[in-house]
C-alpha cells in the first residue's frame, strides 16, 4: 500500500542477504527453495492477499464465481487460476476486533494449506497497518530500547511461525516488514533517521524466520516498484549494514503513481515500463530474486461505484501486461505477482477486482491466461 491508499483503508476499519552481490562471494545468500511447501512451488507464483476474507465472512458477505455458485473465497481465488495466498499478521490487533492476529492467520493459513496453495506470511510488527506512510511500534513495545525490539521482533516472528510449523503448515515465503520503504517500527528503525537500527530490526527478523522455517525465501518489501532510485537507497542500507533478504519485494500500482504529484507519470505503461526495468536493475544489482507483491487495478469510481466496462478492461489488460512480462522480459528473476485485496467492493477500496455482490469482474480473468 501506498500513501493514496491510508485513508481508503482507515474509511473502510472504521465502517466495518546481506544483499546478494556477486562481487562478494562471501555475501552471496542465495534464494533458497522451500523442501516442503505448503502448495505447488510453482516457477512463477499467481497470488492474491485476502486478508478480509474472514472478516467479509463475519459481516455475512459471500462470494461467487462466474456461474453465481457460492464460493470460500479461498477456493474461489484458486478456482480464478492463483497458486498461492499472502496472509498479514498484525501484533496485538484487540482494538481492531482482532482481524489478522494469529488465530485469524493460522485459519487462512489452514485454507490455502487445504487447496495445495503456496503461502505467504507478512509480518507489518505493528498492531495494525504498516506502510511507507506510518509503521507505528506495537503498544507493548512502545518503552522498549532498541535492543529490546529487536528481540521483540525475533519472538514475535519465531512464535508466529512455530504456531504454522506446529500445524504442519510451511509458508514458501515470509516478509519480515510491509513497505518498508522508509524502514520499520519509527522512530527506532526509521530508515533516515536510524539507518543502522533499521538494518539491525530487519536482521533480527530474518534470522528468527530462518531458526523455525530454514528454506523459507525472506523478502524485503518496498513500495513503488517503479522507482529505482529508492530501492538502492534502502537496499544499499540494508547491505552496507550487514543485514540479509532473499527475494526483493516490489508493490506496484499504476493508478496510485498517476495519481502522485511528486511522479510525473501520465500512463500506466510507464509505469509498468519503469518497473520491469527496475526488476531487472535491482535483479542483476543485488544477485536476487524479484516478486511483485502487490498489485490492484482500478475497480472503483469516484463514487465507491463498479466503473464502466471500458474500465474493467484496460485493468485486466494492465494485470495481464505484468504477468507476462514478470514472466517473461526479467531474464527469470521476477518469480510471482500477487493482487492486493482482489475480494474487496468497490464501496469499500478503489483498487478491488470484485463487484459489489463478491463476483469477480473481468480484471481477475488475467489470472486465467
Amino acid at each position: 500500500m501506498n500513501y493514496f491508499k491510508i485513508s481508503l483503508l482507515s474509511l473502510f476499519a472504521a465502517c466495518s542477504l546481506m544483499a546478494c552481490d556477486s562481487k562478494n562471494s562471501d555475501s552471496v545468500v542465495p534464494t533458497p527453495e522451500p523442501e516442503t511447501p505448503g502448495g505447488t512451488a510453482s516457477t512463477f507464483a499467481k497470488g492474491a492477499d485476502i486478508g478480509w476474507c474472514t472478516e467479509y465472512e463475519a459481516k455475512g458477505y459471500n462470494f461467487y464465481n462466474a456461474k453465481g455458485e457460492k464460493r470460500e473465497c479461498t477456493a474461489l481465488m484458486k478456482e480464478l487460476g492463483l497458486d498461492a495466498i499472502r496472509i498479514r499478521v498484525w501484533v496485538d490487533p484487540s482494538e481492531h476486533d482482532n482481524w489478522c492476529n494469529q488465530e485469524d492467520v493460522l485459519l487462512k493459513a489452514k485454507r490455502a494449506k487445504a487447496l495445495g496453495m503456496d503461502i505467504m506470511v507478512d509480518f507489518h510488527y505493528s498492531d495494525w497497518w504498516a506502510d511507507p506512510g506510518k509503521q507505528n511500534i506495537p503498544a507493548a513495545w512502545k518503552s522498549h530500547s532498541y535492543e529490546q525490539m529487536k528481540t521483540d521482533v525475533a519472538n514475535h516472528t519465531r512464535e508466529v511461525l512455530q504456531l504454522l510449523k506446529d500445524n504442519h503448515i510451511t509458508p514458501r515465503w515470509v516478509q519480515v516488514g510491509n513497505e518498508i520503504s522508509n524502514g520499520l517500527l519509527w522512530d527506532t528503525g526509521n530508515a533516515h533517521k536510524n539507518p543502522k537500527q533499521y538494518a539491525g530490526l530487519f536482521a533480527a527478523g530474518y534470522d528468527a524466520v530462518k531458526k523455525v522455517f530454514a528454506d523459507a525465501i525472506v523478502i524485503v518489501h518496498l513500495d513503488n516498484g517503479f522507482d529505482n532510485d529508492l530501492y538502492n537507497w534502502n537496499l544499499d542500507i540494508l547491505k552496507n549494514n550487514g543485514a540479509k533478504w532473499d527475494m526483493i519485494g516490489m508493490s506496484l500500482y499504476p493508478y496510485w503513481a498517476i495519481q502522485n504529484t511528486n511522479f510525473n507519470y501520465t500512463s500506466a505503461d510507464a509505469v509498468i515500463t519503469d518497473c520491469i526495468a527496475n526488476i531487472k536493475k535491482v535483479s542483476a544489482k543485488y544477485n536476487c530474486d524479484v516478486m511483485v507483491v502487490e498489485t490492484g487495478m482500478e475497480c472503483a469510481d469516484d463514487n465507491g461505484k463498479l466503473p464502466g466496462a471500458s474500465v474493467l478492461a484496460e485493468g485486466k489488460r494492465q494485470l495481464s501486461r505484468i504477468l507476462k512480462e514478470c514472466k517473461e522480459n526479467t531474464d527469470g528473476h521476477c518469480k510471482g505477482v500477487f493482487y492486493w485485496e482482489p475480494e474487496c467492493r468497490p464501496s469499500q477500496y478503489r483498487l478491488g477486482a470484485f463487484t459489489e455482490n463478491g463476483r469477480p469482474t473481468v480484471i481477475m480473468d488475467a489470472f486465467g491466461e
